[in-house]
């Protein structure tokens, strides 16, 4: 999660000079190499699994989550997220899906749970690998669903379906232009692509310092004219386009009261510092989503305008099938 400063100002933080986002020298720096990347991950994701059960929901899911209904709890609201984007990926028997940045491997999971589909889930996190793979071999998925230790850019694989949750603000702007290369190189022509990101309807400005150096350094969360341009030069199809407006505020406002609750453990992990810089952060965050610029976008993209359905009916259509194929399942939140 990343906000930025000075986000409703009437003068972007950089120059109002024209530039193409690859070579704007005034954005966030480029993302380091690919060792650097890791210890950006391990800076944040690392810090342990207990302390990050503390305040997520009981599946572990790190970002913003889709409340359908008023009342619904953080576990049925992250639910209606992965339904979500299970949806928009309109998956077919026997397809290979490559989960970019998998987190604790919930979402992997789940779409194997309800399709036919083999899954390869790729993060940088060492806590998050070894408790994905755990969770894969327990729930009898290790055949179908597997986790590794790689950074995105190794993967060789092709696959029918790629989504990438919470991980594009890691990419950093001056390597959109590689990001979705690779996403085109690791998918055909009629592959489909979503990415759940963090961004914001103010023009590009910089993350706050203190966010960069005490909670996610490397981190950047994109305007969307940013992330545009780099589809359009990539010869890729914009094929559905989403935002959620307040969904991250309500995540973030779980997550507080769930860590307030905790607080005494988080001091005895850590120090009362920490639990300090992860209150100011948790409830920051909370207030740019609700009162700044701040959103989450969902790109939906392709080579083939024709990739999914043309009408969007599909995406309400499948959510309300999952539903009732979890019930038969018997997959409870």
């Amino acid at each position: 999660m990343l906000f930025s400063v000075n986000r409703l100002s009437s003068v972007p933080i950089r120059s109002r000079r024209s530039c193409a986002p690859s070579r704007c020298a005034s954005q966030e720096p480029a993302i380091e190499p690919q060792g650097q990347a890791q210890r950006n991950v391990a800076h944040h994701y690392d810090l342990g699994n207990d302390f990050y059960k503390l305040f997520l929901d009981d599946n572990m899911l790190y970002s913003c989550a889709y409340f359908r209904e008023e009342g619904e709890t953080l576990e049925q609201a992250q639910r209606n997220k992965l339904r979500l984007l299970a949806a928009k990926l309109n998956l077919k028997p026997g397809m290979k899906v490559l989960d970019i940045g998998c987190g604790w491997g919930d979402l992997a999971l789940y779409l194997a749970q309800l399709e036919d589909v083999s899954v390869v889930g790729v993060t940088l996190s060492k806590e998050q690998h070894a408790l994905a793979t755990k969770r894969a071999e327990e729930a009898g998925l290790a055949g179908r669903v597997r986790f590794e230790l790689k950074d995105y850019r190794d993967v060789a694989e092709t696959f029918d379906r790629i989504v990438s949750v919470g991980m594009f603000e890691h990419v950093g702007v001056q390597h959109y232009d590689e990001f979705f290369k690779k996403l085109n190189a690791l998918m055909p022509d009629d592959g489909v692509a979503v990415i759940h990101s963090i961004g914001h309807m103010s023009p590009p400005g910089m993350t706050s310092p203190w966010l960069r150096k005490y909670i996610f350094p490397g981190g950047y969360s994109p305007a969307l004219s940013e992330v545009v341009s780099v589809t359009e030069q990539n010869s890729l199809w914009v094929t559905d386009i989403e935002v959620l407006r307040l969904h991250y505020a309500m995540t973030l406002t779980h997550w507080c009261n769930r860590f307030e609750a905790n607080r005494d453990k988080v001091v005895a992990m850590y120090d009362e510092r920490f639990a300090r810089m992860w209150e100011f952060y948790l409830i920051s965050c909370e207030m740019m989503f609700r009162a700044g610029s701040q959103m989450v976008f969902h790109l939906q993209l392709s080579r083939k305008r024709d990739a999914a359905p043309i009408v969007r009916d599909y995406v309400t259509d499948r959510q309300r099938a999952y539903i009732e194929r979890e019930k038969e399942l018997g997959i409870t939140v």
